[in-house]
């Protein structure tokens, strides 16, 4: 299992790192980007089985790395989970049609990143 963790706070990585290891993953398991470029560089040049990312990023947000995600290619078809303070019902809707398969609000705690990890790995 690989999972991409895609934010520019180190911080909220490191978090979302520690939640992923707290449900069983190993830090070997994961790879970490600033910012939708450098997540894109990733995944030109690994297979991951999930991303996890932020929406608000410099350079390329989270929205524009979903878009070009899902318009082809090797990770077209990867589980995207949307971890973010946009909470409102419009930036959700915007978020799952441009392809997220999930979306979780900020704050979050293990519970809800487990459940909706197991929602899009079960499929």
């Amino acid at each position: 299992m690989k999972i991409l963790i895609v934010d520019d706070s180190s911080t909220m990585r490191r978090i979302i790192g520690n939640v992923v290891m707290q449900l069983g993953f190993k830090k070997e398991e994961f790879d970490e980007a600033e910012d939708g470029v450098k997540a894109w560089k990733l995944l030109e040049e690994s297979q991951y089985d999930v991303i996890l990312t932020d929406w608000n990023m410099p350079n390329m947000n989270g929205l524009e790395l979903v878009q070009k995600t899902r318009a082809g290619g090797a990770h077209m078809k990867t589980p995207i989970i949307m971890i973010t303070t946009e909470g409102g019902k419009g930036e959700v809707i915007t978020a799952l049609k441009a392809g997220v398969n999930n979306y979780i609000v900020k704050p979050f705690n293990a519970e809800i990143l487990k459940e909706k990890l197991d929602g899009v790995l079960k499929k």
